[in-house]
């Protein structure tokens, strides 16, 4: 007779032998290299903050985040492909306020940027800079604007696309001004700096990360930064309230998302690995010398991001229909 003994370790044997030597559900996250969409092209400043970030982030992941340009649409494509990707924490977005605030205003998106993302973290803001080819007559902000002036539809001013930080920042400054001038589209922000360095184009609202080697190698002129405060990176350019301009303000920011529905401990891990890579001295100083400003550390949380993206979207949304400005 067959003991209960027997019985039972005959049973256990078994189970052993039939179940998976790796179960899905138990893998470790990430097991494999994680995509990083930044979506626009390379060189520009979501490009070189993005890849900051994806090096710091893969100390703390243990696995590499690849960084993959997909630009379009102002970056709508590239939001698009991870909108659509699977929610399992190897397709990230690395988002702009182009992207999550000003896209959804002008272009008709097949996403909702509130409804099918989740957010992981803010990265950092900045304002933009007022700036003009070296050849421009006018040496401060109160001298452009009269020069636009008596020169209405003459000037040219380079952008990286209906929507983007350049281009509303364009709109405000003419309304702003009563100036008049033509606005050239590029697909990244680097053209747009070789043509103002070559006299192509007259003028510009660039970012601190493309426009400050270019000032400080002579190159180009900058007449404002579009805040309340003074650049760190550049304390001797004026803000608009001081050059002239008062409440021209135009802080863009960059942030992390994942597709909705991907797990909370997966965000958790994500967002701890923005956190630490935030927390690096290397990589804050390389930040700032971008001219960017790192959050502090209680707006890091998945949950700042959330209620930041919806004050945003609050502010600008109407600003941004007010001045008419359209998807092409």
């Amino acid at each position: 007779m067959i003991s209960r003994r027997i019985i039972v370790l005959a049973l256990l044997t078994a189970g052993l032998g039939t179940a998976p030597a790796h179960p899905a559900s138990g893998q470790i996250y990430p097991s494999r290299p994680i995509t990083m969409v930044v979506p626009f092209g390379t060189g520009g400043p979501t490009d070189t903050i993005g890849r900051l970030m994806a090096e710091g982030m893969r100390v703390s992941l243990g696995q590499p985040v690849i960084i993959e340009n997909v630009a379009g649409a102002s970056g709508s494509v590239g939001v698009g492909r991870v909108a659509r990707a699977s929610p399992d924490g190897y397709t990230l977005s690395y988002g702009a306020w182009v992207t999550h605030v000003v896209n959804p205003a002008v272009y008709p998106l097949p996403y909702d940027v509130l409804e099918d993302f989740a957010p992981v973290a803010l990265i950092a803001s900045t304002p933009w800079l007022i700036v003009a080819k070296k050849a421009m007559p006018a040496d401060d902000l109160k001298g452009l604007i009269a020069w636009l002036k008596a020169n209405p539809d003459k000037a040219s001013a380079g952008t990286t696309g209906v929507g983007t930080p350049g281009h509303v920042g364009g709109v405000l400054f003419q309304v702003a001004t009563g100036t008049r001038f033509q606005f050239v589209p590029y697909r990244s922000s680097g053209p747009v700096v070789q043509d103002l360095l070559s006299g192509q184009i007259d003028l510009a609202v660039l970012d601190p990360v493309t426009s400050l080697p270019q000032l400080r190698a002579g190159k180009i002129k900058a007449y404002a930064v579009t805040a309340e405060k003074r650049l760190a990176a550049a304390p001797d350019i004026a803000t608009v309230d001081d050059a002239g301009l008062p409440g021209l303000h135009l802080a863009p920011w960059h942030s992390i998302w994942v597709p909705k529905g991907t797990p909370r401990d997966v965000v958790a891990k994500l967002n701890a690995a923005v956190v630490d890579a935030l927390a690096d001295q290397t990589i804050r100083r390389r930040i700032a010398d971008q001219g960017m400003e790192i959050p502090l550390p209680e707006q890091q949380t998945p949950e700042a991001l959330a209620a930041f993206h919806k004050a945003e979207i609050e502010k600008w949304w109407p600003i941004i229909k007010a001045a008419n400005i359209k998807g092409e």
